[in-house]
């Protein structure tokens, strides 16, 4: 469960409008990084904890779907844009990571008076003017607004990838949904990478 009250006390009520931003995909050795911002407004936040917002990987792929429903819903704005693999093979991962988060923050109606970043990174503000930005390391468990965008970008992402994993069946994207589990990395050892690949990324049998 996430802490409304840490949130509430230490950002929103001084700084809204406030964006929770996150990535997903960082790790994976397919497909691009996805980033969300997602502005939630101060009246729903109770009833986001009630409803069990929190970090999209201690949620089931069902609960997600449900949650990622009603954010959408509740949200002042919610805006997801990527970074290519091409992106992240030339700039590296965590320039990559930054920049979709960037993007995303660049598309929100209003934009923020202060973003909450995901971890310990701060932005770099190379695309876009500078924000008053906070990172919080274990920000999807502190954060509501960090929590939500972590679950918009997640499931925007699974569905990405099954869709690419019709033209690419021999990888396993499905179920791994690019990550580097055993099979795909045997499957790449077979059949070589894809150019959604990241060529950047060591493979290790």
């Amino acid at each position: 469960m996430t802490d409304r009250n840490f949130e509430l006390r230490t950002f929103e009520l001084e700084h809204h409008p406030v964006a929770g931003v996150d990535e997903v995909g960082r790790g994976a050795l397919f497909g691009e990084v996805v980033a969300a911002a997602v502005i939630l407004p101060i009246a729903a936040f109770a009833d986001l904890e009630k409803a069990g917002v929190t970090d999209s990987k201690k949620l089931s792929p069902k609960r997600r779907t449900e949650l990622d429903r009603l954010i959408r819903d509740i949200a002042v704005d919610c805006q997801i844009r990527t970074a290519t693999v091409a992106e992240i093979d030339s700039m590296n991962i965590l320039a990559a990571s930054l920049l979709a988060m960037e993007r995303a923050i660049s598309q929100l109606k209003p934009q923020p008076s202060h973003c909450l970043i995901d971890g310990n990174q701060p932005l770099r503000f190379q695309s876009i003017a500078p924000i008053p930005q906070t990172t919080v390391i274990q920000g999807d468990k502190l954060s509501l607004s960090i929590a939500a965008a972590s679950i918009v970008a997640k499931v925007w992402r699974d569905r990405a990838i099954d869709d690419l994993a019709k033209d690419y069946p021999e990888y396993d994207l499905a179920q791994n949904k690019g990550y580097g589990t055993a099979k795909h990395r045997a499957a790449i050892q077979k059949f070589g990478y894809t150019t959604l690949h990241r060529q950047s990324f060591k493979v290790k049998t």
